[in-house]
């Protein structure tokens, strides 16, 4: 390995570390707040997003489902051609969106509005339309990409992720949710072998 390799690896390292560290100062809890309150309350969420952010979104519905709130990932060609129908009044919508104005997930906001679903919106851009439609809006600071040419989804999904995970303890907090009910839905793998034997 060139040693420019090598300390590109410490720089990912490095550059990721400074992003979280960062981010702290970007949480507003008002709105983590009415996120949390609305993920706690509602009987359906969905999540949507495009590319790098599409893929992290599909985590959160996962995480989410883990915790027992109903939630599944629209995929964006799938929604403007009938998947909006998991979505009822009531429910709620994730969009998470690096710029805010991806256009594929414009069309979906409009359903969303008309249904009655309110709308989360993870963006860095705070002016954008994603962020204007939304009824909650939770700030997704980036200080850059990992890879040379500040290009690639890295540091952008880790921030990402770690918003959505901050999401997932706080909705633990607010429903109660224990481990005993985790370890009924998760019997497999390392942790279901830990929670229920624990359990037992």
């Amino acid at each position: 390995m060139k040693p420019e390799s090598l300390n590109a690896i410490y720089e990912a390292y490095d550059i990721e570390q400074a992003c979280i560290g960062e981010m702290k100062a970007h949480i507003d809890p008002e709105q983590f707040g009415k996120a949390v309150d609305l993920l706690s309350k509602a009987p359906r969420i969905g999540t949507a997003g495009c590319g790098h952010s599409g893929i992290i979104c599909q985590h959160m519905a996962h995480l989410m489902c883990c915790i027992e709130r109903p939630a599944r990932f629209i995929s964006p060609a799938e929604a403007v051609h009938g998947a909006t129908g998991f979505l009822q009044a009531g429910d709620v919508m994730i969009f998470a969106s690096r710029g805010g104005k991806t256009k594929e997930l414009l069309p979906i906001v409009d359903i969303c509005k008309a249904k009655g679903v309110s709308i989360i919106t993870v963006t860095e851009n705070m002016e954008s339309p994603l962020a204007q439609a939304a009824d909650v809006v939770l700030k997704q600071h980036v200080n850059r990409e990992t890879d040379k040419w500040n290009a690639q989804g890295t540091t952008s999904t880790t921030a990402l992720c770690m918003i959505f995970h901050a999401l997932q303890a706080a909705v633990i907090e607010e429903t109660g949710y224990q481990a005993e009910q985790f370890a009924l839905i998760h019997p497999g793998g390392a942790v279901g072998e830990r929670l229920n034997n624990k359990a037992l």
